[in-house]
């Protein structure tokens, strides 16, 4: 039975990477009948934000990943805010302290830099020198009286510690080739490696699933637990997933993005775009110089008023780009991981019952987009009329669609007509025509240059026709209308689209649309004749 953790930081989004390792700590768990516990690692104060946490807590809901215990959801272990553990902590550092096996250490910054510059310019790899005779607690009031910053640093034994790990096989190190590192900080908090060992420890975590990177905390961390008399449990570190540029997939891509969106755009009001993102324009000078780099919320509204299409990194990016939970649950399984079988199709519960940690792969992944993708469209056509209705209309409210709140018989036609549709955005971006006033439409140059304009404005002819022959209709429907306009192809002896296509430019302003026929009789006679006028005046058929 393996109880497992995922413990993210709530400094802002949930990340992709950090998704995939909530899924499999979820399925090793859910698999062999263990726990999940969901655990908030908050002890950078600078950096931390509960609106963070509770976004982390939403992403995870989302797609389907439910903890056991942990916020929200109280147990024997809690609690599961770090910052609210400090005494906890504190006895253990005293622990370490009186053992010998921590002690205080009180260098600035500027000095630890020197130590690292000269250890480079050495040629060497720079570990902390452990003082000969260890701080005690004079040295300690005498470096507060000096106003001295007073850290603990752990004892890192001088051993070989080897990590067996279920993916990367057993790893070793040596331990004279690691600094004694920092577990407690100025500000009375301990690190992420220190309180990390605690918690798993006290928390009864027998599994750790995580990313490649923090494969080399790991002896630190076992070390700790040797010396603290703690069992270490399994370990897991999962290969990286690489973007198709061939690096790390970042949550700073999008900010990279945004920056060269940017200094691109000719006559930017610089002003004007660090309001929008809520920041100073010193804030934003600094961001394109490389200083800094603002935080999600003002990435996400200074890209969406300069129009920038931004890469999905985070769970959010995802959901606002029309994807579905279950596409996306299942596409990260399969990343640095073998599903058994041939069939890659797979619900939450059939990644459960497959599970197999021995199927993690070393390789790196790709993040293939046209595979989630394909991924996406397939379980477009799994989910039921009801569940997608629910779906579509979560994410019609958080993108602010003009068809938020529209009826549901409305949206369920809008749904059966867009069969096919890859995304929840498709399904929106190709029907927005039917609840934005007519007035609001905005015509596609290239289209109305092509269909509309081209051959002395064929196209307005043929709109001005098309017009006479729906006002002559006995009744509006799907049937009626599509033989009205296969008879007129008919008569003028060309293709359908000839006749579709400016009558699709008209009511929608692009060439991109659900069906012509479903899309006037949801549209209606009367709209649909208001806007084969505004298009015909707009464009001067009158004067032609």
């Amino acid at each position: 039975m393996a109880v497992t953790r995922f413990a993210p930081s709530p400094t802002g989004y949930l990340h992709i990477g950090g998704a995939r390792t909530a899924l499999f700590d979820l399925l090793w768990a859910r698999k062999t009948g263990g726990r999940f516990i969901l655990r908030i690692e908050d002890t950078d104060q600078s950096r931390n934000s509960l609106t963070a946490a509770k976004q982390v807590m939403d992403d995870l809901k989302w797609l389907g990943i439910q903890w056991d215990e942990g916020p929200e959801i109280e147990g024997p272990a809690g609690p599961y805010y770090q910052s609210q553990r400090l005494d906890i902590y504190n006895r253990y550092i005293e622990q370490l302290l009186n053992a010998g096996k921590a002690y205080y250490c009180f260098d600035t910054t500027d000095k630890l830099n020197q130590m690292r510059k000269k250890a480079a310019e050495n040629k060497q790899n720079f570990v902390y020198p452990r003082p000969v005779k260890l701080p005690d607690s004079a040295d300690v009031e005498k470096a507060k009286a000096q106003d001295k910053d007073v850290m603990v640093r752990f004892c890192m034994p001088d051993e070989e510690v080897v990590v067996n790990d279920e993916v990367r096989g057993q790893v070793k190190f040596n331990g004279r080739d690691i600094s004694d590192f920092i577990i407690l900080k100025s500000d009375g908090f301990p690190t992420y490696h220190f309180a990390c060992v605690i918690d798993d420890e006290l928390m009864g975590i027998t599994h750790v699933v995580r990313g490649q990177e923090h494969l080399m905390n790991t002896p630190g961390h076992i070390a700790m637990q040797k010396a603290l008399g703690f069992k270490t449990p399994v370990y897991a570190h999962m290969s990286i997933t690489v973007s198709e540029g061939g690096g790390k997939m970042s949550k700073r891509d999008r900010a990279k993005v945004l920056k060269n969106a940017i200094k691109k755009t000719e006559g930017l009001d610089k002003e004007k775009l660090a309001s929008i993102g809520g920041i100073s324009t010193t804030q934003l000078d600094g961001f394109l110089t490389g200083d800094s780099t603002p935080d999600n919320p003002a990435v996400d509204a200074m890209a969406e008023f300069l129009n920038v299409e931004l890469p999905e990194v985070n769970i959010v990016d995802f959901f606002k780009s029309g994807y579905l939970p279950q596409a996306l649950v299942n596409f990260i399984a399969l990343l640095g991981y073998s599903a058994p079988g041939d069939k890659e199709i797979l619900t939450l519960q059939e990644l459960i019952d497959t599970f197999d940690p021995s199927r993690f792969n070393k390789t790196n992944s790709l993040f293939d987009r046209k595979k989630l993708l394909a991924f996406n469209t397939e379980h477009m056509k799994m989910l039921g009329e009801e569940e997608l209705l629910s779906r579509y209309k979560d994410f019609l409210e958080v993108v602010k669609s003009p068809a938020a709140g529209a009826d549901d018989a409305l949206l369920k036609r809008v749904i059966k007509a867009s069969q096919g549709a890859r995304t929840l955005a498709d399904i929106d971006h190709k029907s927005r025509f039917l609840f934005i006033e007519t007035g609001k439409i905005e015509y596609n140059k290239k289209d109305v240059e092509k269909v509309l304009l081209k051959n002395s404005a064929e196209g307005l002819a043929m709109l001005a026709e098309l017009k006479e022959q729906l006002l002559k209709l006995p009744a509006l429907n799907e049937e009626t209308i599509e033989k009205m306009l296969r008879g007129l192809a008919e008569q003028k002896q060309v293709g359908l689209g000839k006749v579709a296509q400016p009558l699709r430019v008209a009511i929608c302003g692009t060439t991109v649309s659900l069906p012509i026929f479903e899309s006037i009789d949801m549209l209606g006679l009367e709209e649909t004749v208001k806007r084969i006028d505004n298009t015909l005046n707009k464009f001067g058929w009158n004067l032609l």
